[in-house]
């Protein structure tokens, strides 16, 4: 006999009977049933209470949190400077073409 275990969500009802979400696809016959519970997500009221007390407890410790001009100003000036490096690194490409270009000139035999 096959050893196949099945996994279906179900669902304990008041009187303490297993109600299946599916039909078990599994031929007529004896089957064992290890039942676990299945932990609840959280509910959007309850994450959301849970937010406003972290907010409150940040708020109470002093915390101001940044305006969107501030964010803005600190992208921007994030973006300038990836932009300035990017510009070193194309110079610095730029330098090792020309070097390498002079070392393979100077190589060349008869040079």
């Amino acid at each position: 006999m096959m050893n196949r275990s099945i996994v279906v969500e179900g669902v304990v009802t008041p009187d303490g009977s297993l109600e299946l979400r599916s039909k078990l696809p599994l031929p007529v016959g004896r089957v064992q049933v290890t039942v676990e519970p299945i932990p609840e997500a959280p509910k959007p009221e309850r994450f959301w209470k849970l937010m406003e007390s972290i907010w409150s407890a940040l708020r109470a410790g002093g915390r101001v949190p940044r305006t969107k001009e501030t964010i803005d100003a600190e992208v921007h000036a994030l973006r300038q400077e990836a932009e300035v490096e990017m510009e070193a690194i194309e110079k610095l490409e730029e330098e090792s073409l020309q070097n390498r270009k002079r070392s393979e000139a100077n190589d060349k035999p008869g040079a």
